[in-house]
């Protein structure tokens, strides 16, 4: 067993956890198949979203993790529901006259209403497809409508017409009294209109493999369950489909894990084993109520890459995942800053300790190294006080600090102060509150623009740091973060910043001297 086998099957990375669950399933004898299927699954009733994003990172990693501590090929499938029927007519599409006339049809049925695909499931689904190839994920696609019209799920869907009692049993028991005068776990596609209906069964015929139902104008109609003319509910859709593809493993967010046992009983009762699963905790926005797609709250994802690279996304995507975090756009810097922290790390640690580092898990194990000579958080405060408009009046600054870097040979720093810029100008600057020093405060303000006047010690921001602490012991502004808070809120507008050794270095001991006697002066706090 080679090194990083024997220590990824110790590895405390919730990622090998997950996937030594998964390896545990075959420890006796090879999965029948000859492959371990991971899968997630998607609702195509509108367009991919951060969450999706998060699910199919989450299971990536899981599956690389496994590949680390198994010789088992895998394969991931990203299942499409596509034949579920449309309950209403999202708001944020054209054309919602034409499409009310379509309600209850599946999405594949419903025609696209931006007319660029046959219809507005497959619209959907090239949008997952897109997102997830942007991504460089690699998985197989599967859409509902093909996987149910070609026969692929005919077997399963048999074998429930004949296992018919024993599922409606459990459903029946997770559902209130009203619903269960009416409920079926098929949902025939009606004939003549081709929607989706939700109606009893007069009669399952398992030996014939047809059901038998009145629909809305008392017609009576018998059909086969195979073939795309049936159905199956959602949540016995949920476990048909893991015992028609041999799911080893799926993860979904806490709101499924009530329905968790309803899925895996219903896979063992089409004689299957249930697969592992992974239950997430959710997103929550500022305020901490949980994100929503239709309230809109939150962040996503385009927003985060707006303002800050994929690889940050996805290390905060793998911070505890089973605890709910908040997803705003004031995580975004701390997310940034911490990624690259841990990149820098990487390269000199043990093999162990890379394994148990996120960015492994980011990387699938090919972590690059980092370019950022300066955290991002320098960044916006090096744009806020040079009221940066754009990049290239950061790179003045960041050349100055580091000579060997350039666009071309740090290109995470270049993205970065981009990202800076933007995020400078749409949160930060808006909310900047400038203050006057009080008498205390002026005297080491001026003590300090006096020390940095005389300085010839050169950009050592350790050096700078250190003469930044000397002048508050020296005026008592005890204790010394108040002393700091005083700088950034006098100098910067706001209650907390950088390191300030740090940002003197980057910004110039010329220039900062400068900004003190502007904030002195009263300038910026009356612009």
């Amino acid at each position: 067993m080679s090194e990083l086998r024997e220590l990824a099957m110790s590895s405390k990375a919730w990622p090998f956890e997950e996937a030594r669950r998964v390896l545990k399933r075959y420890e006796k004898t090879p999965p029948e198949k000859g492959y371990v299927l991971f899968e997630t699954g998607y609702g195509p009733s509108g367009l991919p979203h951060i969450g999706t994003f998060g699910e199919v990172l989450r299971t990536t990693m899981i599956r690389h993790a496994f590949e680390q501590i198994s010789d088992i090929p895998t394969r991931l499938i990203c299942f499409s529901d596509d034949l579920d029927g449309m309950r209403k007519v999202p708001g944020n599409v054209p054309n919602q006259e034409e499409l009310r006339e379509h309600l209850q049809k599946p999405l594949t049925s419903v025609p696209d209403p931006f007319g660029e695909f046959d219809s507005f499931g497959d619209h959907n689904n090239a949008m997952l497809r897109r997102f997830l190839d942007t991504f460089g994920f690699d998985y197989e696609f599967y859409s509902a409508t093909e996987f149910y019209a070609s026969g692929q799920f005919d077997e399963i869907l048999l074998r429930a017409a004949e296992r018919y009692d024993e599922i409606m049993k459990v459903m029946l028991k997770s559902l209130r009294e009203e619903r269960r005068q009416t409920y079926s776990i098929f949902l025939p596609l009606h004939p003549e209109t081709g929607r989706v209906l939700y109606v009893p069964m007069k009669h399952v015929d398992a030996k014939a493999g047809t059901i038998t139902f009145d629909d809305e104008d008392g017609r009576e109609w018998t059909l086969p369950v195979t073939g795309g003319k049936v159905k199956l509910q959602w949540k016995p859709d949920f476990g048909a489909r893991w015992a028609a593809l041999g799911v080893d493993f799926e993860m979904y967010g806490k709101d499924h894990s009530t329905n968790t046992p309803i899925y895996d009983s219903i896979c063992r009762i089409l004689g299957v084993q249930a697969p592992e699963h992974f239950t997430y905790e959710l997103f929550l926005d500022e305020n901490g109520q949980k994100i929503s797609k239709s309230s809109g709250n939150g962040i996503s994802i385009d927003e985060w890459l707006t303002y800050a690279s994929t690889e940050s996304l996805s290390y905060f995507m793998f911070l505890k995942p089973k605890t709910a975090k908040r997803l705003f756009f004031d995580v975004i810097p701390k997310a940034v800053d911490e990624y690259h922290q841990q990149l820098k790390a990487y390269h000199g640690q043990d093999l162990k300790a890379q394994l148990a580092n996120p960015v492994y898990h980011i990387h699938a194990g090919d972590v690059p190294q980092s370019d950022m000579v300066v955290s991002f958080a320098m960044l916006l405060n090096l744009a806020s006080v040079a009221g940066a408009e754009d990049k290239e009046s950061l790179w003045g600054f960041i050349r100055r600090y580091a000579p060997e870097a350039t666009a071309e040979t740090h290109p995470q720093l270049d993205a970065a102060a981009g990202h800076a810029v933007r995020y400078y100008n749409d949160f930060v600057k808006p909310a900047k509150t400038f203050r006057l020093p009080d008498d205390k405060e002026r005297a080491a303000l001026e003590d300090l623009a006096q020390r940095l006047r005389d300085w010839d010690g050169g950009l050592d921001a350790e050096e700078l740091q250190s003469v930044v602490f000397a002048v508050g012991k020296a005026h008592e502004l005890d204790p010394l973060r108040n002393w700091f808070k005083a700088i950034y809120e006098v100098l910067m507008g706001a209650s907390q910043g950088p390191r300030f050794g740090g940002f003197i270095a980057l910004y110039g001991v010329e220039e900062t001297v400068a900004l003190i006697e502007k904030g002195l002066a009263g300038e910026l706090a009356s612009a």
